[in-house]
């Protein structure tokens, strides 16, 4: 099984500390036996951390209860990922956390983190030096400040560089996780693992509706409404002029609501939901490439390759035959 290490010590978050536990030990293989709700385990996911009595705290760093790690912090060197997750605001990083990123980043363990406080922690490392990261929108200009080598980014719920990985903060960590799990084993475990927590599979744009600007205009409103319609329109020519008749708006400003709501374009929106479609069909079905390029709205098989080149970077075939056999 792939080993998850969550990194622990004094000061952590109560949430960031159980999500990523939550999550990789839903992660299960998908053929399973009849009457079971799960097949085998893909995690062994452990927390990691030296000593006892550490405390464990909510919003504001108010302090919840105290934890004993199961496992010392010098043994998460021998897995796969590491996970840093958040901490109280005023703590200093321990020094022997940041040489153990270090030696893990050295050995090539790809390591995340979880929220503002993961992403500081990783900070102080030097690890995301002149790499763009996610954090949470409140805290990007106090990181900025802080930290003047990273580049900032709130218009995203997760970035991932290979190596390291940075969330937003609070819900966008199982963003991430799932976003790992999906790199793991394929967006089918992923839809598994986001179904049986009732959460999205995949949200798509990034911060922008959660941050806090001024009251919007009396023509703000939700993008359900248009979402689900052209959800249910993947395989049809949709335009701008089409969505924006359906919304009953403009096209500028249908454009400026979900860029508001999604950080995208609408077209982009949609492109989006097809590649993903296409991904679940490649992994799921025994459909041909140039029918699942008609199902999903491609037209051809050789304009689905060409989408796939560029946000998935590469082939429909190659994909099917990498996640087709981790499901199996």
């Amino acid at each position: 099984m792939h080993r998850i290490a969550v990194v622990a010590f004094d000061g952590i978050h109560a949430f960031d500390l159980a999500m990523p536990l939550q999550v990789f030990s839903t992660a299960h293989s998908l053929p399973k036996e009849p009457g079971e709700l799960f097949g085998p385990p893909l995690y062994d996911v452990r927390v990691h951390g030296d000593g006892g009595d550490l405390a464990v705290t909510g919003v504001g760093g108010v302090e919840m209860y105290r934890y004993t790690p199961p496992y010392p912090l010098a043994d998460a060197i021998e897995a796969d990922t590491v996970i840093v997750v958040g901490v109280a605001a005023s703590p200093e990083p321990p020094d022997h956390v940041l040489e153990l990123l270090s030696r893990a980043h050295r050995r090539g363990i790809r390591i995340a983190s979880i929220s503002s406080g993961g992403a500081r922690v990783m900070a102080a490392s030097g690890l995301l030096d002149g790499r763009r990261i996610a954090t949470h929108w409140s805290r990007a200009s106090l990181l900025a400040e802080r930290y003047p080598q990273l580049i900032v980014d709130t218009d995203v719920l997760f970035i991932d560089h290979g190596d390291v990985l940075t969330s937003a903060g609070a819900a966008s960590g199982i963003d991430l996780c799932l976003h790992m799990i999906r790199q793991d084993f394929g967006s089918a475990v992923a839809a598994d693992v986001a179904r049986h927590m009732v959460v999205p599979p995949q949200r798509d744009g990034g911060q922008a509706p959660y941050i806090v600007h001024p009251d919007p205009g009396d023509d703000h409103g939700s993008l359900e409404p248009a979402m689900r319609w052209l959800r249910q329109r993947l395989r049809e020519p949709v335009t701008l002029a089409d969505i924006a008749s359906f919304a009953g708006t403009s096209p500028r400003t249908l454009n400026r609501r979900f860029r508001e709501q999604t950080g995208t374009t609408p077209l982009q929106w949609l492109l989006r939901q097809r590649v993903h479609h296409a991904q679940e069909l490649l992994e799921t079905t025994d459909l041909s490439i140039e029918e699942i390029s008609r199902h999903c709205g491609f037209g051809t098989s050789v304009s689905m390759r060409q989408h796939f080149a560029k946000h998935i970077r590469t082939s429909p075939l190659a994909y099917r035959r990498a996640f087709r056999s981790r499901s199996d």
